[in-house]
């Protein structure tokens, strides 16, 4: 049951990283910035940054925990491939995230702060690589579940 339970909430986490992910990309456009979407990206990120923890939290906890145990994971090189593409997601989301933090503390001293359209363009690329890099996760994630690798 706890293999279920730990499957079923890190599923979960997933689905909730791609939404997050899916918002800001649609969410950080020129056109569509405002104050209010300033704020709503900051909201958004820190909700990013809370599931990001909480994937790892759960997902070692399969590891260590679920039915196929540790040896299956820690010894398979498409597990290590999929935690170096959450790296690559993390080391991407890093830059967004100082920005839209600068960004709140703008806002805070000037409500009608917006963003540049460079920086806006150049931030929106940035999650577009994350969510691609992130859509690779999965997939090494169903190559796992079939056995490659191990």
């Amino acid at each position: 049951m706890i293999d279920f339970l730990l499957a079923s909430v890190h599923h979960l986490i997933v689905f909730g990283i791609a939404s997050v992910l899916a918002a800001e990309i649609a969410l950080m456009r020129p056109a569509a910035m405002s104050p209010h979407t300033v704020r709503l990206l900051g909201r958004f990120d820190a909700v990013y940054g809370g599931l990001a923890m909480a994937i790892l939290v759960v997902g070692f906890a399969r590891v260590w925990f679920g039915a196929k145990g540790p040896d299956f994971y820690l010894h398979n090189p498409v597990f290590w491939a999929k935690i170096g593409a959450f790296l690559v997601v993390g080391l991407v989301s890093i830059r967004p995230t100082l920005r839209m933090l600068a960004w709140q503390k703008r806002l805070k001293l000037d409500a009608a702060f917006m963003p540049p359209a460079q920086e806006i363009a150049a931030l929106r690329r940035q999650l577009l690589l994350e969510i691609h890099v992130f859509a690779l996760i999965p997939v090494l994630a169903a190559a796992m579940a079939r056995g490659i690798g191990y």
